[in-house]
């Protein structure tokens, strides 16, 4: 069967967006970018972990998948993943409001245009594979081009009955079960799934036992098909999803004193702290060949998210408390030990609900000029999403180490307005991309992308919402170009090369005439595969004429907000990503695979800024908080490591090992400026999983797995209130049966 004509990215397209391709015989689904040899093809760097390298270590967390991908920043927070914080090649990481986050093609985060900030993220427990891409490729998926692009992939609907189910118990109580079952025939298929996951926490409260972590995640997929001789083959997918959490997390970290005792205490005044949200999807997917070279997808897309986020915001204590002032940091000590009465302190209600929906149409054709193969893709994108905060403030006092509640506070007043207001974004994206192949060995890509996005927030006086208060509007349009190289010096050396327009829209608290992200992003490199080793070698270079920071409670900005942008200014960021793999076969049968990775990071701000008063004449800045050229960007690590080693027995059992290193890293713009103390970084850290399987049969396997094998735990973060441990060692045995 000779195949349908599918250029590279079309492929990587194709399995990242989860749409069938065609080929002339029959129509099938891309899940996944299986071939290594289609992703060294790539005009741009890209990465896959796919489904065996998931099941390496069984991993539920994707902070603990995603440390192997070079030119990844982690900055963790919960110790189980729950809400990431993701960043690629310096494109800040809080929330991962600055990559294109998607699962099945479709960006999965709540908001992604008005509101950016990733406060849901899929249960990772679920997914088929990940994909990972940057450079030039990226402007394919937008809106956030500056750093790339993350991808999930969901549990494929098998071609034949099949089903798994996964059980799991662990140290702090923790259990998860995962199960699926699916099949099809010619023109159907379907398939469930499901994932429970529990968790008491490592975390102990003072008074008040640990922080129970419960989601549940539901998935149901079905597929229509055409007869394989029908004129035009197509295929109809939807997609169903429903996951519901409730988990004990908290801002509130600890003092460097108390973490130091006890990494994995939790102070009682935060007892009540809990989040509690729902996430449902609906998802459809259909594509048609209309002819010969000519392929038409469509999907549509409608996200709602739900969430109450019940925590106190106490993060002025543990300031006081690390304080150098003796009686102000003992006054601050004894409230959070529980020791001294505590009166009026608020716990808000951080209740929001978003929604996310838009249609997007993309086409694949295959085109000769003269000599000069084109492999286009062109689409358009229509999008709408919303974010409704109202945030009422319940009153509560500490009084002989107990939470008595007092009253409640809503926001109805134009003081409170913050609390009260409604986000929308309106957003129409356009892209063409041509692969052209200009002989055997030298491909050249161009791709333009084009973005129009407008904001609007309207804030409200009352809770009612009849008096309505302060409004902000916002538009900004770019055209985004790109231009990729790819030259295959010999069977084993690809040389690559590209430069493309980074964008990141400014979110829906943005004033009028604010504008986007901007930057211009290089990359050059080298690649080598000979069949038993891989290795890849790229340079990045990223100038920033305006960088744009998110600002929000778990990553405040520099001039200390907790909501809307602030304006960074001009800034560099360039790097070196290295990646190497390879396979031994040992004298017995035995195989040894190993892994490694590795990105060094240098970014810095490259102009003084002038002011932070936007104009207000009443405005008076200390000006030590202004930003000058020099000046570092927060939680980026200079140097991330990470290497894995694997012994497979080639029958019955098989061992793996991962090893990962992150750098320290500043927590505010002015740790390099001289001066700094330890309270303006984190901490590095070397961190070891292991994971031993064991196969029964060919069908049940059973695993032992632990997370941070030497139990090693330092302070991985300061934000968003208080120093916070990574998670400490935790020992899981697991079963799979596949059938």
């Amino acid at each position: 069967m000779k195949p349908f004509p599918l250029s590279p990215l079309a492929f990587a397209l194709a399995a990242l967006t989860a749409v069938p391709s065609l080929a002339e015989e029959r129509l099938e689904t891309v899940s996944v970018i299986g071939d290594p040899g289609s992703i060294s093809s790539l005009p741009g760097s890209a990465h896959l972990v796919d489904a065996d390298e998931l099941a390496e270590f069984e991993y539920v967390d994707i902070n603990r998948i995603l440390r192997s991908v070079p030119g990844v920043y982690l900055l963790e927070e919960d110790g189980y993943g729950l809400r990431p914080n993701i960043g690629i090649r310096g494109a800040q990481g809080g929330r991962s409001g600055k990559i294109s986050l998607m699962e099945d093609g479709v960006l999965i985060a709540p908001a992604p245009y008005s509101a950016p900030e990733a406060y849901y993220f899929p249960s990772v427990g679920r997914l088929d594979a990940i994909e990972v891409l940057k450079g030039p490729t990226a402007l394919l998926y937008g809106p956030f081009t500056v750093g790339g692009a993350v991808n999930m992939l969901s549990t494929p609907i098998p071609e034949t009955p099949a089903g798994m189910v996964q059980l799991e118990a662990g140290e702090y109580g923790e259990t998860r079960l995962h199960s699926y079952y699916g099949t099809s025939t010619e023109n159907t298929g379907w398939l469930l799934e499901t994932q429970q996951q529990h968790a008491d926490g490592f975390r102990d409260i003072d008074r008040a036992g640990s922080a129970d972590i419960t989601k549940e995640d539901y998935l149901l997929k079905g597929r229509l098909r055409s007869d394989a001789d029908a004129t035009y083959r197509q295929q109809l997918d939807i997609k169903l999803q429903y996951s519901e959490e409730e988990s004990g997390m908290s801002y509130l970290g600890l003092t460097d004193a108390d973490l130091n005792d006890d990494p994995n205490r939790r102070y009682g005044i935060s007892a009540l702290d809990e989040m509690q949200n729902r996430h449902s999807t609906v998802q459809l997917n259909h594509s048609i060949q209309l002819g010969e070279g000519f392929t038409l997808h469509t999907q549509a897309y409608y996200n709602k998210f739900k969430r109450d986020w019940f925590k106190v915001s106490l993060g002025s204590l543990i300031d006081d408390a690390n304080s150098d002032n003796e009686t102000v940091a003992d006054n601050a000590q004894a409230i959070l030990d529980g020791q001294q009465d505590y009166f009026g302190f608020g716990i808000k209600h951080n209740n929001r609900e978003y929604e996310s929906k838009g249609i997007q149409v993309s086409a694949d054709w295959l085109l000769d000029t003269g000599s000069v193969t084109h492999e286009l893709t062109f689409g358009i994108r229509r999008h709408r999403d919303e974010v409704d905060r109202f945030q009422p403030v319940e009153i509560y006092s500490q009084i002989d180490g107990q939470l008595i509640y007092q009253y409640m506070n809503i926001p109805d007043t134009a003081g409170e307005s913050g609390n009260n207001r409604v986000g929308e974004a309106d957003a129409t994206s356009f892209f063409i991309y041509d692969d052209i192949q200009l002989g055997d060995r030298l491909t050249l890509t161009a791709v333009l992308r084009y973005e129009d996005v407008e904001t609007e927030e309207q804030r409200y006086n009352d809770a009612e919402r009849f008096e309505k208060g302060s409004y902000r509007s916002n538009q900004v349009d770019e055209w985004l170009p790109g231009l990729g190289l790819v030259y295959q010096v010999s069977e084993r050396w690809g040389l690559l090369a590209g430069v493309h327009r980074g964008f990141a829209p400014p979110g829906a608290g943005a004033k009028d005439g604010q504008g986007p992200e901007l930057s211009t992003n290089y990359e050059w490199g080298a690649r080598f595969d000979n069949g038993t080793l891989t290795a890849e070698l790229i340079a990045f270079y990223s100038d920033y004429e305006n960088a744009v920071q998110n600002c929000s409670v778990a990553v405040s900005c520099p001039d200390g907000a907790e909501s809307g942008t602030f304006q960074l200014g001009e800034a560099e960021i360039k790097g070196l990503e290295a990646a190497l793999g390879s396979e031994w076969v040992l004298a017995n049968g035995w195989t040894l695979p190993v892994r490694a990775t590795y990105t060094y990071t240098d970014a810095e701000v490259t102009e003084d800024q002038d002011s932070l008063c936007n104009g207000d004449p009443l405005c008076d800045v200390n000006p030590e908080e202004l930003l000058l050229a020099g000046d570092n960007l927060v939680y980026l690590p200079e140097n991330v490591f990470a290497v894995s080693a694997g012994l497979d027995s080639g029958a019955a059992w098989r061992l793996n090992l991962t090893a990962a290193y992150q750098d320290e890293m500043c927590v505010n713009t002015r740790c390099n400026r001289g001066g700094a103390d330890h309270f303006d970084y984190t901490e590095s850290l070397w961190v070891v999983d292991a994971a031993a399987h064991y196969d029964f049969s060919a069908d049940l396997t059973g695993y032992l797995k632990v997370d941070n094998l030497f139990d090693e735990q330092v302070i991985i973060s300061r934000s968003p209130e208080g120093a916070r441990a990574n998670r400490p060692r935790a020992a899981t045995v697991g079963m799979k049966y596949i059938f």
